[in-house]
């Protein structure tokens, strides 16, 4: 398995990236959060006594929590599983203030305050507010206040969410470019296969890159009071990596596990980061915005635009779908469906439908108007 590392290699190569960081971005799911009699006390508990001993080592910490929509459940009798989005806000609501109210009770042992930040996926596509949430989180780690943030449950609707929290973890480790995202789960980490039904499954210490038979590996296992399961996570180091993060997914159940992670013990699923990190702009067009449509490419300008590093022109377009508009985001599709690359576009559907398969030569008489030659500019396209 090539995306593995020897694990002696693995080792070393992780206490490398480990003494470097000075910010860190945990974040903490519902599984390890809730139980089913609410928040779960006693994981509240080494939470919060591990993080705070992150912090008195001199880094700065950032907490991304689950735990709203599941402790309002609770709190509310139960309501099983398969609820709808509206049920899933109203409980959030409840759970959100019991879930604050927990942290700042558990770090008052500490004396150490805390901060809510609620955000939704609207909060990093928009440039103004992305900036306004960085700030307000570097004025509390200036203030020594741990922020503690989570997806605004109540107010976002589909298009605003971000999934799950992995994702959201990831996102705020990009935005404020902290050092190592770290995933608390209820599992030790990646396995080879299902520790639950497989007596061969080993724990896998240390991962190159994710790749297939990485993302294959982690499977689609939902817990009860989880949303994204190993698979979430796995994406989640995996755009991290992009930016060149690391990551590492391992069991907050575990004792002391960040001061074990930090002091070289092999714990957890370490993730390196690419040696060649994408640029800001183009990892947010990647992983943060989302698609508005797509553009069907042909043979040639799929390998024009992934093999040569070349733009988008309208003569290697074939087809248009959804409706979007000049600068919005969208994904490019070569003949069989599978998305290449995202990028901002120059033209809207409409005029973009007008011109595809035509030369750029002939784009203003196609439209009576030309603004670019390109339909994406290579600036402004990401390869998948």
């Amino acid at each position: 398995m090539t995306f593995q590392i020897p694990r002696e290699e693995g080792l070393a190569l992780r206490q490398k990236y480990l003494d470097a960081a000075r910010r860190v971005v945990v974040k903490v799911g519902s599984a390890l959060l809730t139980s089913q009699e609410g928040i779960d006390r006693t994981a509240l508990a080494n939470i919060a006594e591990t993080v705070f001993a992150l912090c008195e080592s001199g880094r700065e910490v950032i907490l991304v929590s689950s735990g709203a929509v599941a402790a309002g459940k609770q709190r509310l009798g139960g309501m099983g599983q398969n609820i709808g989005l509206k049920e899933k806000q109203a409980a959030a609501a409840v759970g959100q203030s019991s879930l604050m109210r927990s942290y700042e009770d558990t770090f008052n042992r500490y004396d150490k305050k805390v901060a809510q930040i609620l955000l939704t996926h609207s909060d990093f596509a928009k440039r103004d507010r992305y900036l306004n949430v960085r700030n307000t989180i570097f004025t509390l780690l200036s203030w020594n206040v741990l922020p503690v943030i989570n997806e605004n449950d109540t107010v976002s609707v589909q298009e605003l969410r971000f999934g799950d929290n992995d994702t959201l973890g990831a996102m705020v480790t990009n935005l404020i470019e902290a050092d190592i995202f770290v995933c608390l789960t209820d599992v030790d980490g990646l396995y080879s296969g299902n520790p639950a039904t497989d007596p061969e499954a080993q724990l896998v210490c240390s991962v190159a890159r994710v790749d297939k038979a990485v993302e294959k590996m982690a499977g689609n296992v939902v817990g009860a009071l989880g949303t994204g399961g190993m698979r979430s996570k796995i994406l989640a180091a995996k755009m991290a990596s992009a930016r060149g993060v690391c990551s590492f997914i391992g069991s907050g159940r575990t004792p002391g596990i960040l001061q074990k992670l930090f002091a070289g013990e092999p714990v957890g699923s370490f993730f390196l980061p690419q040696e060649e990190k994408m640029q800001s702009r183009k990892h947010w067009i990647a992983y943060t915005l989302r698609p508005k449509g797509s553009i069907v490419l042909d043979d040639g300008a799929c390998r024009a635009v992934v093999k040569n590093g070349k733009s988008l022109l309208p003569s290697g377009i074939v087809a248009v779908q959804g409706k979007f508009s000049i600068g919005d985001p969208v994904q490019c599709l070569d003949g069989k469906g599978k998305s290449i690359a995202s990028g901002l576009v120059n033209y809207s559907s409409a005029a973009i439908a007008k011109i595809k398969g035509v030369q750029t030569s002939e784009i203003e008489k196609a439209l009576g108007y030309k603004d670019s030659d390109e339909v994406i500019h290579r600036d402004n396209l990401v390869l998948l």
